[in-house]
């Protein structure tokens, strides 16, 4: 039998549908385990770790020792120069004299930052045993501490107008609260739901596209706790170094506490569509994870941060938070629905 010479020609059914690479299935990662949310889990972590005595004694008195040296050194700088030269020496020592002044002041700022962060929480546990007691004189108590809190704050000033106007109408603790809760914590909780969205949109974008080694974990990091120092200037109006750091180590402890360091396929199948993490590369649902841990160390910030417990006004969702914050990094294949603040985290 020869061999025919020139192309060969296969007839197909013209009824066949044509095949579309976009209609392969997604190769399968059955040697990766499945996203975690490791930077998350490391930001955690690294934020609630905690210190032995032993450590803070040793740390403690090496600062000491250093400050002690420096000092001496710093004295005999200046006592040489006035003997050697007066005007060189005069000049070191007031310039001097300016650093502490500075540094004093920024002792102050923080001694500050840590009264008000006190009072957000007394005036919190007030609200809420107001509550539990159902005690009007308690209640009208806290409002007027929450009135006095936000008395500079220009955000506030329609709430509170309008919170004065209607106080007297309500003649129960819950009420009362309810009301100074809608009226004045109204516009402080949008912008602290912003804050938490733009942070996990952050955290998730920066996973998935910057494949450099630690670059998920230093993202999700500085995100995470500029989103909580942030919230701690809506709701406290101030913010300093030790302050937001201890801002930070009370909530991701609070977070840790509450087991919500962990989120899987079963939560975020729901928002982002039936099936979506395996469709995705590893970075991506990576991304999406820890996005999503993200938007709950937020939801814990405003938790912490609130100088009132939630009442009338409901809790932010989680699942809310991913769906707007997260929902337009990705092609679903459907319409990004409306925000909603009453699902169940």
């Amino acid at each position: 039998m020869s061999t025919p010479k020139g192309p060969v020609l296969i007839e197909l059914d013209e009824d066949a549908p044509a095949a579309s690479p976009a209609e392969a299935p997604p190769v399968p990662d059955t040697d990766l385990p499945a996203p975690s949310g490791q930077a998350m889990a490391t930001v955690a972590a690294l934020t609630t770790r905690l210190s032995s005595p032993l450590a803070r004694w040793f740390w403690g008195l090496l600062a000491a020792v250093i400050a002690a040296f420096a000092s001496l050194a710093v004295w005999n700088i200046v006592t040489d120069l006035i003997t050697r030269v007066p005007l060189l020496g005069y000049a070191f020592g007031a310039l001097l004299a300016l650093f502490v002044l500075v540094a004093l002041m920024i002792v102050i700022r923080e001694v500050s930052v840590f009264s008000r962060l006190r009072r957000i929480d007394e005036l919190h546990r007030g609200a809420e045993a107001a509550l539990a007691s159902e005690d009007l004189g308690a209640a009208r108590k806290v409002t007027g501490q929450l009135t006095a809190l936000y008395a500079s704050r220009a955000d506030t000033r329609w709430g509170r107008e309008a919170f004065a106007t209607r106080q007297g109408d309500v003649f129960d603790a819950e009420g009362l609260i309810g009301l100074a809760e809608a009226e004045i914590l109204a516009p402080l909780d949008i912008a602290a739901r912003k804050e938490v969205e733009a942070a996990a949109r952050q955290v998730a974008t920066v996973t998935a596209l910057v494949p450099l080694a630690l670059a998920d974990v230093a993202a999700a990091l500085t995100s995470n706790i500029r989103m909580i120092r942030r919230i701690g200037e809506i709701y406290g109006g101030r913010s300093g170094t030790f302050g937001s750091w201890r801002l930070t180590r009370a909530v991701m402890a609070h977070v840790v506490a509450t087991g919500a360091v962990a989120v899987g396929d079963d939560m975020l199948e729901p928002i982002l569509g039936a099936g979506l993490l395996g469709k995705l590369s590893r970075r991506f649902g990576e991304g999406l994870v820890n996005g999503s841990l993200t938007a709950r160390v937020g939801v814990a910030a405003i938790e912490v941060c609130r100088p009132l417990p939630f009442t009338r006004t409901k809790r932010p969702s989680v699942r809310s938070i991913i769906r707007t914050s997260l929902t337009g990094l990705f092609d679903t294949g459907r319409s990004t629905p409306k925000p909603q603040t009453d699902d169940a985290t």
